[in-house]
C-alpha cells in the first residue's frame, strides 16, 4: 500500500517527471495534491500500470486530487540546461500552475533544486512509496505519452508510437536513416559519436 502522506498537518505535493532518459520529445513533469483520505485500488507506479490503466488512474486523479497541474520542457531548452536541470524546472513549473499553494514538497529521485521557501523531501522510487508521487508520475506518464503520438503523426518513421521517444534499437536505426529533426535532443548522444557529428 502507498503512504497518503508524509506529515499529515501539512499541505503535500507530490511531484515526479516522465521522458528524462528519450533522445525526443520533451520532459514532463507533474504536481499533485490529493485528499489526505484519497486512496483507490488503481493508484499505484504508473510503470507497475499497463496503459489503459494508467489512463483510467489519469482521470481519477483528476477528479478527486485538490489541485493537479502538468508541464514540460522542449528539447532546445533541456540541451541548454541540461537534462537534470531541466527536470527540476520542469517540476517547477507544474508547480508554479498550482491552485492551492503546497507547504511540502514529495520529489521522486535523490535530488532537487529548491522551489522557493518550500521544504522538500527526496525519495528514492517514491512513486512507488507516496500516492501523490504516484499521481504526478501518471499524469506525467501519459500527458507525455498523448504528446509524442501527436508527433509521431509528423515522423513516422521514428516509431515514437511505440517507443515513445526513448533510445530503441529501431529509433536510433531511423535516426541513422533519416537524420534528427527539432524533437531530437542535440545534446545526447543519438548514435555512435563517429556517426553523431555528422547528424547536424
Amino acid at each position: 500500500m502507498l503512504a497518503p502522506f508524509l506529515d499529515e498537518h501539512l499541505i503535500e505535493a507530490g511531484c515526479d517527471e516522465a521522458g528524462r532518459g528519450c533522445l525526443a520529445g520533451p520532459v514532463f513533469a507533474a504536481a499533485v495534491i490529493l485528499p489526505k483520505d484519497f486512496s483507490h485500488p488503481l493508484l499505484n507506479d504508473s510503470k507497475q500500470l499497463s496503459e489503459k490503466k494508467r489512463y483510467a488512474a489519469r482521470e481519477i486523479v483528476e477528479q478527486e486530487a485538490i489541485a493537479w497541474a502538468v508541464a514540460q520542457v522542449d528539447p532546445a531548452e533541456i540541451d541548454q540546461l541540461n537534462i537534470l536541470r531541466a527536470s527540476f524546472i520542469c517540476m517547477h513549473r507544474a508547480l508554479d500552475q498550482l491552485k492551492t499553494r503546497p507547504e511540502q514538497l514529495l520529489i521522486d529521485g535523490n535530488r532537487f533544486i529548491p522551489y522557493g521557501e518550500v521544504p522538500y523531501h527526496t525519495i528514492v522510487k517514491g512513486d512507488g512509496k507516496y500516492l501523490s508521487i504516484a499521481a504526478a508520475s501518471i499524469l506525467a506518464k501519459t500527458y507525455r505519452d498523448d504528446y509524442m503520438l501527436r508527433i509521431h503523426e509528423d515522423y513516422p518513421y521514428y516509431l515514437w508510437n511505440k517507443n515513445k521517444g526513448y533510445p530503441a534499437k529501431a529509433h536510433r536505426a531511423a535516426i541513422a536513416e533519416h537524420g534528427a529533426c527539432e524533437h531530437h535532443r542535440r545534446s545526447f548522444r543519438l548514435l555512435p559519436d563517429v556517426v553523431q557529428g555528422s547528424l547536424f
